[in-house]
């Protein structure tokens, strides 16, 4: 028996530490035009780093340019083109925190990521009566992200209309675990989507099946998760949607069919306020890609305590 455990520790001893930078960061980053949201998910693969990058707008992507030495990782995150030089992450690892810098030309900016939460919870057993976000008549309770003078969100005939590119809109109210629903007209060719707790993307658009993979078309959780089911695509119509995220947990019901069946999110999606993962969280509505979508009939209901 002896002899066994000594073989076992010397087998385990024997075995290689796990890289310091492996799991999921949060990154939140202060910039002369306000804090930015950012993110990395790390594996260890055949004996190498796979990193995922999620930047502070567009789609999560793996990095092809990754470089470890110890506790440093260093990371081109975006690769120089004609317009201007390649960006890179230059990260050291001190239990859960990453801290470095990020370098683009003569322009450097402080970098502080902790590991994100696992936000592991049971679905609640009750939840409350939905209760309106949104009353129809005026704005109350919905205030523009930015600039007021950039707004060109009003209430017409009872929406919430978006009447062209603009501010973002977020809800007064913050909100943890819940079960959302809205319904949204899309016109053709539009491009929006409504913030989960200001972080994760549900996906609203109304363009050419090929202008876009699975993961970033209508319904789905933005370049993380793709929808299932081919539901038809109509513009000018309204489209019904009921969303409950508890935890990292979602799922999402389109005109009444189950499109997205408790997914894990990984990560914060690009446009997140903020990286803050483990906090309650606003709702929000893009404006500054396309106008004309108009929402009618937001409601939310909570855990019942």
């Amino acid at each position: 028996m002896q002899r066994l455990a000594l073989s076992l520790l010397l087998v385990a001893g024997s075995l290689p530490a796990a890289s310091p930078f492996v799991g999921r960061w949060d990154f939140n980053i202060t910039t002369p035009g306000g804090n930015r949201a950012s993110w990395l998910g790390i594996q260890e693969k055949n004996g190498a780093l796979e990193v995922w990058f999620q930047p502070t707008g567009g789609n999560v992507f793996k990095l092809d340019e990754v470089s470890q030495k110890g506790n440093h990782l260093t990371l081109t995150v975006g690769k120089a083109t004609q317009k201007g030089p390649a960006t890179t992450w230059d990260l050291e690892a001190a239990g859960d925190k990453l801290t470095g810098t990020m370098k683009r030309g003569e322009t450097t900016t402080a970098l502080n990521g902790v590991r994100a939460p696992e936000l592991k919870r049971p679905m609640p057993k009750a939840w409350t009566k939905p209760e309106p976000l949104f009353n129809g008549k005026d704005l109350t309770g919905w205030e523009p992200i930015g600039k007021p003078s950039d707004s060109h969100w009003v209430v017409k005939d009872g929406y919430l209309v978006n009447e062209d590119h603009g501010a973002n809109l977020k809800s007064t109210r913050s909100f943890d675990d819940f079960k959302l629903h809205f319904e949204v007209n899309c016109p053709d060719h539009a491009n929006s989507g409504f913030y989960l707790r200001g972080r994760y993307e549900l996906q609203l658009e109304s363009e050419a099946v090929s202008h876009n993979p699975p993961e970033r078309r209508i319904g789905s959780i933005y370049g993380r998760i793709a929808p299932e089911g081919d539901l038809p695509r109509k513009t000018d119509v309204w489209d019904s949607f009921d969303v409950t995220l508890v935890g990292r947990t979602v799922t999402v019901v389109r005109n009444g069919v189950t499109t997205i069946n408790a997914k894990e999110i990984e990560g914060i999606t690009g446009g997140a306020l903020d990286a803050n993962e483990g906090e309650p969280g606003p709702f929000y509505i893009q404006g500054d890609h396309t106008g004309g979508l108009k929402f009618r009939n937001i409601t939310v209901a909570v855990p019942k305590r």
